[in-house]
């Protein structure tokens, strides 16, 4: 376990970093080149893989004011529940004493939680780098409350303008919602959130012109962009009626141009577009591959909690326990949590393409394949990985 010295001599340091980009980009890189030779060697013996636990994901609520097309929280996924106050405040107790140093809150809609303040600032009182994961439609009306408590990185998942983001989250009038509370925010806060827009790469929302108005209105409210996949193993997952979400062989010309598109933006605005051009590179493979592009995964340093207390690796699986059983410092560093780290490398698993751009960077063959330098475009080698 850490001291609370550490813990807060960690935290400043992130926070050092997080305003000298220049050296934070140097640090990075030298871990990134450690994590590759940790990586190399674990794929030679894969015993040697350990947990280690370093983000946290917590969906404090499964409640949401939502119904989007391919996610099925809010409804079927663990329906009626949210995590109580102080389950919240122990798990992230037991979670900073074990090393993890990134907490995410989300939901569902974790606006919904009322204690949500009370979490965000005993994460951050751990020394944590502590951020959420929110539609955006209550923001405009809670934000005072979680900027009070510390909170001050957001991302908010984005589907399309206007009326395209009306249909997939289901109701009429949300994307002015959204509008409006970026617009309340901004107005109040100004730049003392950093705001993330995280679109869904689905069939959709795959072309220039959604892609030319998301970047317009990332440049509106001065958001950062980055991209989601749509998924194929998440549990709260949904393809939608007649699977309408999901690529066909023949969208592959389309999905390149887009990614085309994503990397030109890239060398035009890195600040916006902060994502790697690696991990752009393979998105291509990633939507028509799916499971068999066998990039080994670092779940080892994940944990994810759901709102009825099950704590796994992942989001997909590799339950370890539940915490209306035991305490989450009771689960980690056992037998069980090594032996699911060591699942997950090894890719014994449905497969995902969760957390693709730090699982490109610590696999030597695949960094090498996606950091090709050819002009900006996508990887066009789908067939043959």
């Amino acid at each position: 376990m850490k001291s609370k010295l550490t813990r807060l001599i960690e935290a400043k340091l992130r926070t050092t970093l997080r305003d000298m980009p220049v050296l934070k980009r140097h640090a990075l890189q030298l871990l990134e080149r450690r994590d590759r030779r940790r990586h190399s060697a674990w794929r030679q013996n894969p015993s040697l893989v350990r947990a280690l636990p370093r983000k946290m994901t917590v969906a404090v609520t499964a409640a949401c004011d939502q119904r989007c097309t391919g996610c099925r929280y809010g409804r079927d996924f663990m329906p009626g529940h949210m995590l109580e106050t102080g389950l919240a405040l122990r798990l992230l107790e037991d979670a900073s004493a074990a090393g993890v140093t990134m907490v995410r809150l989300y939901g569902g809609e974790l606006l919904l939680h009322p204690e949500l303040p009370t979490m965000i600032r005993h994460s951050i009182a751990l020394g944590m780098s502590t951020y959420v994961t929110t539609n955006g439609i209550l923001l405009g009306k809670r934000a005072k409350e979680v900027h009070d408590a510390g909170l001050r990185g957001l991302t908010i998942g984005y589907y399309g303008d206007g009326a395209a983001y009306d249909r997939y989250v289901g109701a009429v009038g949300r994307h002015a919602k959204l509008t409006r509370s970026l617009e309340t925010v901004r107005d109040r806060f100004g730049d003392d959130f950093q705001i993330q827009l995280n679109y869904l790469v689905m069939r959709p929302s795959c072309n220039l012109e959604a892609l030319q108005k998301a970047r317009a209105y990332c440049e509106r409210f001065d958001l950062r962009f980055n991209t989601d996949l749509i998924h194929y193993s998440l549990p709260y997952f949904s393809e939608g009626p007649e699977r309408e979400l999901r690529f066909r062989p023949e969208d592959e010309a389309d999905v390149h141009a887009f990614v085309d598109a994503l990397l030109a933006w890239r060398r035009e605005d890195p600040r916006r577009l902060t994502e790697p051009g690696a991990s752009l590179r393979s998105i291509p493979d990633w939507l028509f591959l799916g499971p068999n592009l066998r990039i080994p995964c670092d779940a080892y340093k994940l944990l994810w909690v759901g709102a009825d207390g099950t704590v796994q690796l992942c989001y997909v699986t590799f339950p370890l326990g539940n915490l209306h059983e035991q305490r989450l410092s009771d689960m980690l560093g056992t037998a069980k949590h090594h032996e699911a780290a060591r699942a997950a490398f090894c890719l014994e698993c449905p497969g995902c393409h969760c957390e693709r751009s730090h699982r490109i960077a610590k696999d030597a063959p695949s960094f090498e394949r996606y950091s090709r330098d050819d002009g900006g475009a996508s990887f066009r080698a789908s067939a043959s990985v």
